[in-house]
């Protein structure tokens, strides 16, 4: 396996151009199943996660090509040989499961495994099959396969979510599109992705209304036709090298990236020192005067503080001077980081969903282990800072959330190589 070598250093500076955002694509994909037309995508980002819904989709028989210099993804699927995702594809990533909404929609049967994905919480699909059963469909559970299949179609209907859930949200608005009727989604998630997804959704001919907040209304159509779209930036990529100049000192301008989509991130910069400015090109960003101040964090769903930026708030935090407290509302076992940030001389105490991050002088490098995809870049985050080398191993977690992150973090003078095994 590879590894990532950080030599802690310098301060910051220069530009870091933010990608397109992997949530908002990882959704935008499945909705080519809706439409025998083609489906465009521009600004894709190149990770391995899209690498597997390509697969996924390719197995179904739709035909996906692209993610070429200039980030193009085209796909169609105007001639299905199949509607069962299987376990061998499913099982690397928990977004597979949005297909199933779509496959309902628009063939009225579908066959999809259980997700996998990071160890960073159960993420059950009850409220996707809530939802879908709401609209006509009956699904049953057997050998770890959801068996959907809808034989009278979908029907709009009201459906009131329990949970404001991302995954959920999306499958069922994509279901919907094609459902006889109108459906009323309440509690539904703000997320910029899901507002991206009714974007290209609206593209290709859909009916909604209320996207970004928490009652969506969508108006079912005969069918969908085609698109270009061009993915939304990704705001968890955007917060966290925002953190690199906040950790490692300096002034680093992340192109492309717009104050709405991190709003309450930046609001916990701003309590912490972190100066945050707007210019024509996206968000520059620099640490004020003297130590950073600890600050107190509780994630919650869009437009709160987002459970994806929490472990690299943490590496900021380490030695912040005080101590602050973070409280993980959206997610069980997303503290894994804080035992190898703590063999960086870190002082964290986590009890449960909450962890107490006493501020220290200085961390120093370290041979650390990445658990989980966020968990692998707070610890490359706080390697900027740190007196000394730090070897991140496991880092096939970092390709399914960011691409040439050596790269970029390097053209802003980051001390950084990635390491073959």
């Amino acid at each position: 396996m590879d590894s990532i070598v950080v030599t802690g250093g310098g301060p910051l500076s220069g530009e870091i151009p933010i990608a397109g955002a992997k949530n908002a694509c990882l959704a935008l994909m499945p909705a080519t199943l809706l439409s025998e037309d083609p489906l465009t995508l521009t600004n894709a980002p190149r990770l391995s996660d899209i690498k597997t819904m390509t697969t996924l989709l390719q197995s179904l028989g739709a035909e996906a090509t692209g993610l070429q210099d200039g980030q193009v993804l085209a796909m169609s699927s105007h001639d299905l040989t199949s509607t069962r995702a299987d376990y061998d594809i499913v099982r690397k990533m928990r977004a597979s499961n949005l297909v199933l909404g779509p496959l309902i929609a628009r063939f009225g049967h579908a066959e999809v495994s259980l997700p996998g994905g990071c160890a960073i919480g159960a993420r059950p699909m009850d409220l996707h099959t809530f939802g879908l059963e709401k609209l006509g469909a009956e699904i049953d559970l057997r050998d770890g396969y959801l068996y959907a299949k809808a034989p009278n179609g979908l029907k709009g209907a009201e459906i009131p979510l329990k949970f404001a859930s991302v995954g959920a949200t999306e499958n069922i608005v994509m279901a919907a599109t094609l459902a006889k009727g109108t459906t009323v989604l309440t509690n539904a998630a703000r997320e910029p992705e899901i507002v991206d997804l009714v974007k290209c959704l609206r593209a290709m001919g859909a009916q909604i209304e209320g996207e970004g907040t928490s009652r969506i209304e969508i108006q079912g159509v005969d069918r969908l036709h085609g698109a270009t779209h061009q993915v939304v930036a990704d705001r968890i990529e955007l917060g966290t090298y925002m953190l690199a100049p906040a950790i490692a000192g300096g002034e680093v301008e992340c192109l492309g990236g717009k104050l709405d989509l991190v709003a309450a991130f930046v609001e916990k910069l701003d309590e912490a020192g972190v100066a945050v400015e707007e210019t024509e090109r996206g968000l520059k960003v620099s640490r004020k005067n003297g130590r950073l101040k600890a600050v107190d964090v509780t994630t919650e769903p869009f437009p709160g503080f987002p459970t994806d930026l929490q472990a690299q708030f943490m590496a900021m935090l380490c030695t912040a001077d005080g101590t602050s407290e973070l409280n993980e509302t959206i997610f069980e076992n997303r503290f894994m980081h804080a035992p190898e940030l703590t063999r960086m001389g870190a002082e964290i105490e986590v009890h449960g969903g909450r962890a107490r991050v006493t501020g220290v002088d200085k961390l120093r490098g370290a041979p650390v282990m990445a658990t989980d995809l966020r968990a692998s870049v707070s610890l490359i985050l706080a390697g900027l800072a740190a007196e000394g080398e730090t070897v991140v191993s496991r880092v096939y977690h970092l390709d399914r959330g960011y691409e040439h992150v050596v790269r970029k973090l390097r053209g802003v003078g980051a001390q950084i190589e990635r390491v073959k095994a």
